[in-house]
């Protein structure tokens, strides 16, 4: 039988013990703060709602979710703050609503010591590590439109046989969107790129508010195709909906992150709630839900994910994103 030396045992035992004492004494800060978190987010509910049951039951904290489109999220959050009324303790969004609140100057600087299960070029040094990517693709409804007769690649959503059959989120008011669009000239080039945004736009598809209603809409047959996250696949195919993505190589996405307030009210309660949940316990949650987690050893539930290459998209800034909702409201609406 293998036996630790005595100063190597005695070493460990005593970071084990540091660690726990080190938790226990946010939570019991978190406790003194009135015991809850609040968390804003565009994650969905599905896929947060496990990870925050977790936490609770652990640690007696609890949990208050706002969730709506990053869009939402960050307007809430930025009307609050220029307010001065603040609730929230925790943002739970893509890197580009995130980018603009850190370039309002309203998130605070946290790397979780969870942040240590993820790989280093995933981990942001003031916001730390990008829990998930989230691949933007093709998905469709097998009842509806076969394999053989879905689109093989996003020029072949132009195709006439496809016109008012494609659901897509509103490009003058989802700002993923505005992302994806505006971030196209990195897997098309932008000559394609610019061409198939003012095609696109000519074939009147059905607009949502965001990437979830899309994606159920497929999901129920109402609209057979999407531009949706690819990870709805697994999301609505549990519930037995006959959903299946187009198999493209590259395909655009986002990094995720959870970035703390610098107004929080309840900072410890949100410093504890984003340890737990970028723990491996709370990234195999996430990745039931069929999430591409990014920390090492967690595997994608997504058929055929690993052969997915993602492709980071641009980030902009306040002005950036105004250019491109004229942009896109001169193609999707002739305005």
């Amino acid at each position: 039988m293998f036996h630790l030396p005595t100063t190597l045992l005695l070493a460990t035992l005593l970071i084990s013990f540091s660690a726990f004492a080190q938790d226990a004494k946010l939570i019991e800060a978190a406790k003194k703060e009135g015991g809850k978190a609040v968390a804003y987010g565009s994650l969905e509910n599905t896929a947060i709602d496990p990870i925050i049951e977790a936490f609770e039951k652990k640690t007696g904290i609890k949990v208050e979710y706002f969730r709506a489109s990053a869009t939402k999220a960050m307007e809430r959050a930025l009307t609050e703050m220029r307010a001065g009324k603040a609730n929230f303790d925790i943002m739970v969004s893509n890197s580009g609503t995130i980018e603009i609140m850190r370039k309002e100057n309203i998130l605070a600087k946290y790397i979780s010591p969870s942040a240590a299960g993820f790989p280093k070029d995933e981990i942001d040094p003031q916001l730390g590590p990008a829990y998930r990517h989230t691949p933007i693709g093709i998905i469709y409804n097998k009842s509806a439109i076969s394999a053989a007769d879905a689109p093989k690649s996003l020029e072949d959503l132009l195709n006439p046989k496809y016109r008012g059959k494609v659901v897509m989120p509103d490009p003058t008011q989802h700002t993923t969107t505005m992302q994806w669009l505006g971030s196209l000239y990195k897997i098309m080039g932008k000559e394609k790129a610019d061409k198939f945004i003012r095609d696109l736009g000519a074939t009147k598809p059905i607009l949502v508010e965001s990437f979830a209603p899309s994606a159920e809409r497929v999901s129920t047959g109402e609209t057979p195709i999407a531009i949706s996250l690819v990870r709805y696949v697994v999301t609505f195919g549990e519930t037995g909906a006959p959903v299946d993505y187009v198999r493209m190589s590259k395909m655009l996405s986002t990094g995720q992150y959870l970035a703390l307030s610098n107004k929080a009210p309840r900072p410890s309660a949100g410093k504890a709630f984003i340890d737990y949940f970028l723990t491996a316990e709370g990234m195999k949650l996430l990745a039931k839900s069929g999430e591409f987690v990014t920390m090492k050893g967690i595997p994608q539930l997504l058929p055929g994910a690993e052969k997915i290459q993602p492709v980071e998209m641009d980030d902009f800034d306040q002005k950036g994103y105004a250019d491109k909702r004229e942009e896109f409201r001169k193609a999707f609406f002739n305005k």
